[in-house]
């Protein structure tokens, strides 16, 4: 039985050509949107611009483990991360001993599922893990004035209309978002939205926020503020300009 959660974005990281497929054809049949990916390196790609709202990982990985790609989630920047710490992570492996289980939710994962398996069974435990995330705070729509916001579904509005974003206004808006009163400095969010380690001198950060603000500003509304000298914030309801 499907419910809310058959629009969500699934990451499937498997390294089996047959059983990325397998799981790629039954959960699109089920309704949900799915990325893949046969290595670590491509999954932390994928986790990090994707924005998925579930992964299913398997362990043996030609690069590296898949118990990495967990701390990758979980140690994720919750203040202005492009990644959601507590992304729901199922394990799908063929380590099948308690050690290896133990490993893996010492590591992060919510759910472990040994190979060979029952496609019903990951079905409903999918479901169960994404109910969670529906009921977990802060993962619903957010508003601020008269801006929404929704992070699962990714869509934004202004008075009601609805604004498109590239994937990286996107993310600075949901970074802001977090505590909309709150000055983020340029450090946090080049490292949180983007990734830079050097900051270097870069206007990436000015002309995604000059776009954002143009493309909020609807009837004399203000929420884009640049705090000379440190950085930005998202002001808590639209001011008039």
């Amino acid at each position: 039985m499907k419910g809310q959660s058959a629009s969500a974005t699934i990451l499937v990281v498997e390294d089996d050509r047959s059983t990325r497929t397998f799981l790629a054809d039954n959960l699109s049949a089920d309704g949900y949107e799915v990325i893949e990916a046969d290595a670590v390196g491509d999954a932390q790609h994928l986790l990090d611009t994707s924005f998925p709202d579930l992964a299913i990982v398997d362990l043996g990985l030609p690069d590296g483990d898949g118990l990495d790609l967990l701390e990758h989630v979980r140690a994720a920047d919750r203040i202005a991360g492009r990644l959601d710490p507590d992304l729901p992570l199922l394990v799908l492996s063929g380590r099948v001993s308690e050690l290896d289980r133990l490993r893996g939710f010492d590591r992060g994962c919510d759910d472990y599922m040994p190979k060979p398996f029952s496609y019903h069974e990951l079905s409903a435990r999918v479901r169960a893990l994404l109910r969670r995330t529906e009921r977990r705070p802060g993962a619903g729509r957010l508003r601020i004035g008269s801006l929404d916001l929704d992070p699962l579904s990714r869509q934004v509005w202004v008075r009601g209309e609805p604004i498109a974003l590239s994937k990286k206004e996107f993310a600075l808006l949901r970074a802001l978002a977090a505590e909309p009163t709150r000055v983020y400095t340029r450090e946090e969010l080049l490292r949180g939205v983007w990734g830079f380690v050097a900051m270097g001198r870069t206007r990436t950060l000015d002309s995604h926020a000059f776009r954002l603000r143009q493309k909020l500003n609807r009837s004399g509304d203000r929420f884009i503020v640049n705090v000379w000298g440190v950085g930005y914030r998202l002001v808590d309801g639209g001011l008039r300009s």
